[in-house]
């Protein structure tokens, strides 16, 4: 007779006869529909993460390591607890060694009552999965760090013994997560256990579509190999930034940021305030380079950036496209060894200064200096698109006695360490204009010179100041 009980187990119980005794052995089996160990995967060559099905824990295939329960029906000194050993094989009474790897617990309890026919008649044979092997998985491809991983199943501080099979997205986050130049819609799984396949997962359709199926469960010996994007993508970049199993930098680390920014070279990245915070962008390693100079080309800034295989790939990044449309795929996060290239604009755009002055990624002030016939002579802070003839205002203004007013010189010190001079003439009607009315960089220098009147005057005093005492 048969019957499904409560728990959603078959109990199958028969009363043969041994030497006269009148037994009752039930067969007992836990039924798929409510199992709690939940596998995928049949075995074929190649297979998308969709099409496979999900199993009870007849789909785990057993290795060495595992910890096995078997119970044959009120034969005690038969039953116990078993570990496969490191051959694959296990030991049971009477029965001996035989190899078991590469089983299922279905296929191991058939083949255990088949064994003990010859010893107990018409054997009643249960096994249960106490405590599976860890689980060793390699990663390689685009992940922070890959290579060879081992976890436990076992969920630790249970009372009970307990275990959990690992996923894709979970076995990534132990790798570090994926980097944005990772191709997350063609990820391959490469199994051999029972049989080899090659699984390929899309997760972009898990982030996009909550397709959980994309979330395979991994099984002891896969290979997951996360490819390079072929073609560099913006918006699915900054959609793996927010991913659970995107990388996760707690650390600073170095970048450099070379052309078109005040202070070019390396810097480091990723901590503010000394807080933990969200993956350094371009624009913030812009902003801790000291910010752009006038002279930037936004439109065009190159991002170099290593991949795991060893080659370069450059981005392209508009920063102007990010302050007109708010376009934010622009701010592409950093990893740690990018190289940020800002280009020199061919020419200036006066009503563009204006904006990139206010851009976060500016400098908020810039120091010249203002020497000569001027009110306040000295060093003047002023923002990124102030003029020659603003400058001139911020420092007072001219002196009107003694200043020359009708040319200034202005002194710069050019990237390749020369010192280039220019007259330039006055007009304080003038807007921007490279000739007449240029926009400064950090640290040049404004020279009023003394007018005609002045020079005069001062030659007359330093001539007739010996004669000092004797008119006194």
């Amino acid at each position: 007779m048969s019957g499904l009980n409560q728990f959603g187990r078959v109990t199958r119980c028969r009363s043969p006869k041994v030497e006269g005794i009148a037994l009752v052995i039930c067969l007992t089996w836990t039924s798929t529909t409510n199992a709690q160990i939940l596998l995928s995967g049949p075995t074929v060559a190649q297979s998308t993460a969709a099409s496979l099905s999900t199993a009870s824990t007849d789909a785990y295939t057993l290795g060495p390591g595992d910890l096995l329960r078997v119970d044959i029906l009120d034969v005690p000194e038969y039953s116990g607890e078993y570990l496969i050993l490191s051959d694959g094989t296990l030991s049971l009474p009477l029965i001996g060694r035989f190899n078991v790897t590469g089983m299922t617990v279905a296929q191991l309890t058939n083949q255990i009552t088949e064994k003990y026919i010859p010893y107990v008649q018409q054997p009643v044979t249960t096994v249960s999965l106490i405590s599976p092997r860890p689980l060793s998985v390699v990663i390689a491809g685009e992940v922070t760090r890959p290579g060879s991983y081992v976890v436990p199943l076992l969920v630790p501080n249970s009372q009970t013994r307990q275990f959990q099979f690992y996923k894709v997205t979970q076995l990534l986050q132990q790798a570090g997560g994926v980097t944005q130049i990772a191709d997350i819609s063609n990820i391959l799984i490469r199994r051999i256990n029972p049989t080899e396949q090659v699984i390929s997962v899309n997760l972009k359709e898990l982030l996009e579509q909550g397709d959980i199926r994309q979330d395979v469960v991994l099984r002891d010996g896969d290979t997951i190999f996360v490819p390079r994007a072929e073609v560099l993508d913006p918006i699915a970049m900054r959609q793996l930034t927010s991913a659970s199993f995107a990388s996760e930098r707690s650390q600073p680390f170095s970048v450099a940021v070379v052309g078109e920014v005040l202070n070019p070279g390396t810097h480091i990245v990723g901590l503010e305030n000394g807080q933990q915070q969200e993956p350094p962008t371009v624009t913030e390693a812009i902003k801790v380079a000291g910010g752009i100079t006038p002279l930037a080309n936004v439109r065009e800034i190159k991002l170099r950036r290593l991949t795991q295989d060893g080659q370069t790939e450059m981005i392209q990044i508009n920063l102007w496209q990010l302050l007109q449309d708010g376009d934010v795929t622009q701010d592409i996060a950093l990893q740690p060894g990018d190289s940020i290239l800002i280009p020199q604009a061919s020419a200036i755009d006066s009503a563009e200064i204006s904006i990139l002055a206010k851009a976060s990624f500016s400098p908020d002030t810039i120091p010249i200096n203002v020497v000569g016939e001027v009110i306040r002579p000295g060093v003047v802070d002023v923002s990124l698109d102030t003029t020659l003839n603003q400058a001139i205002l911020a420092a007072g203004g001219f002196d009107e006695r003694r200043a020359d007013r009708e040319a200034v010189e202005l002194i710069r010190l050019n990237p390749n360490g020369t010192v280039s001079r220019q007259q330039i003439p006055i007009d304080l009607t003038s807007g921007i204009d490279p000739e007449i009315n240029p926009v400064l960089q950090r640290d040049d220098i404004i020279i009023v010179s003394r007018s005609g009147q002045a020079r005069f005057g001062d030659s007359v005093e330093q001539t007739l100041r010996p004669f000092g005492g004797f008119w006194e």
